[in-house]
């Protein structure tokens, strides 16, 4: 990684709105290079090896002229975290106005899921409902979820992940008797080689996020080599992460999923603002503001030395 690109390195901490996936403040890297700002931001949990493909979307972000673009905005969902509270949940169906589709957090407990996702249903009768699982259901609590969530909420667009293999997605799409389809995420961007994972059988829909598949191009190799429909997620990023996830989506010809690039909307701060209009976010040159969002000392240090560590594996 250029040293010049390090030094204009600034960390900043962003606070959610909601305890989602057991983050309360997300951390991230933001540098800024020849194309404009751009992030690196793994989850802190993850060790140097899993943070490469992230460092190498940053650093193409910021050296690599963008691809071409086929929309300057693309269709997004909205994201319902796996809250149990019904005002909560309102809140949060009521900040995407517009939107067609809600993915909704689930797994842990089949009755509070079925209300969570009654409660949505409700609340925006026309929506398609997708649910993402993150692989914590085994093949046979799967079948028997999946079927009690079609028989109380009727279909679902797609179940994202909802085991944690190849070998056990295969498995469910042989057995499972209700037209759901299902969508692959962890199963891609957690392998060791993507490329090298052979999905036939195993899911109907790509889940692509552009930090951990290692970039744009990146991203769409992978896509061109596993030839299924594809949905562009994000990772929980700061506008300028997300901005780079609809500048992917909109590098396709075709988009005919929306795409789980609304989670700004989870945080409670940010360095810019892309906003939902129409159910669309527009591509945007963003500037970061980070007015009160710098991370103490101690904190910068750990994250220079983690892009070290992390760049000494490209």
């Amino acid at each position: 990684m250029d040293q010049s690109l390090l030094d204009t390195m600034r960390v900043v901490a962003l606070p959610t709105k909601t305890n989602f996936r057991g983050i309360n403040i997300r951390e991230v890297a933001l540098f800024q290079g020849e194309y404009g700002w751009v992030e690196f931001s793994p989850f802190l949990e993850y060790d140097y090896k899993e943070c490469a493909p992230w460092l190498m979307c940053a650093i193409e972000a910021a050296t690599k002229p963008r691809p071409r673009l086929y929309r300057n905005s693309v269709k997004v969902n909205g994201t319902i975290p796996a809250l149990n509270n019904s005002a909560d949940i309102e809140r949060i169906v009521n900040s995407f106005p517009g939107l067609e589709t809600f993915k909704v957090k689930v797994g842990d407990n089949l009755p509070e899921d079925i209300v969570r996702l009654a409660k949505v249903r409700t609340l925006r009768p026309k929506a398609k409902l997708r649910i993402d699982v993150n692989g914590n259901w085994s093949v046979q609590d799967a079948i028997t979820n999946l079927r009690a969530i079609y028989e109380n909420i009727g279909p679902l667009e797609y179940v994202e992940q909802p085991c944690g293999t190849v070998e056990e997605l295969r498995e469910l799409k042989e057995k499972l008797i209700v037209n759901i389809p299902i969508a692959g995420d962890e199963v891609l961007r957690k392998a060791a080689d993507p490329f090298a994972v052979n999905l036939e059988g195993a899911i109907d829909v790509l889940m692509l996020k552009v930090q951990p598949l290692g970039g744009i191009a990146r991203a769409h190799a992978l896509a061109a080599h596993h030839k299924l429909p594809v949905v562009i997620s994000s990772a929980l990023e700061s506008a300028v992460g997300i901005n780079y996830g609809i500048t992917l989506a909109a590098s396709f010809p075709e988009m005919n999923l929306d795409c789980g690039l609304g989670t700004g909307s989870l945080l409670a701060a940010n360095v810019a603002e892309l906003p939902i209009v129409d159910g669309q976010i527009e591509i945007s040159d963003v500037e970061p503001d980070f007015t009160g969002l710098d991370v103490a000392p101690d904190r910068f240090e750990w994250w220079k030395n983690r892009v070290m560590k992390t760049a000494e594996l490209l």
